[in-house]
C-alpha cells in the first residue's frame, strides 16, 4: 500500500510515462476536472499520498500514515462506486489493505478512540 501510494503520488507530480492514464466515464472526468482546475486541490491530495505513503513503506509513524490516507481511500472508492466502476477493483483492494493494516496496528489508536479524555497534565 505504501509503494502504492508513493508511486501514484509522485506521478502526480512528474506525470511518468510507463503509467499510462485510465479512460474515464464522462461524470469521473468532469469530476476530476473540476478537482484540478482548483490548482490546489490535486497538489495536496498528492502531496498527501507521498507523504503517508513513504510513512507505511517505510514503517516509521506508520499509524499516522494510515491516518492521513484514510480520507483518500474513502475518497477513492466512493469515486469509483458513483462516478466511475471501472476502476473499482482497485479501489477496493486499496480499501482492503488499509482496513486489515488499520487492524493490524489497531493498539496504537487507542488513545484517539477513547469517548471521555484529558488533556496533558490533567488527571
Amino acid at each position: 500500500m505504501g509503494l502504492i501510494f508513493t508511486v501514484f503520488g509522485l506521478h502526480g507530480f512528474f506525470h511518468f510515462s510507463f503509467i499510462p492514464m485510465p479512460e474515464m466515464s464522462e461524470a469521473g472526468g468532469t469530476f476530476m476536472g473540476a478537482l484540478m482546475g482548483t490548482g490546489y486541490f490535486m497538489i495536496v491530495v498528492k502531496a498527501v499520498e507521498v507523504l503517508a505513503g513513504l510513512m507505511i513503506l517505510t514503517g516509521r509513524f506508520l499509524p499516522l500514515g494510515l491516518i492521513l490516507l484514510a480520507p483518500v481511500t474513502v475518497h477513492i472508492l466512493l469515486f469509483h462506486v458513483f462516478l466511475d466502476p471501472a476502476g473499482m477493483g482497485m479501489a477496493i483492494f486499496v480499501v482492503a489493505m488499509q482496513l486489515f493494516l488499520a487492524w493490524s496496528y489497531r493498539d496504537s489508536y487507542s488513545g484517539i478512540l477513547q469517548a471521555n479524555s484529558t488533556p496533558a497534565g490533567q488527571s
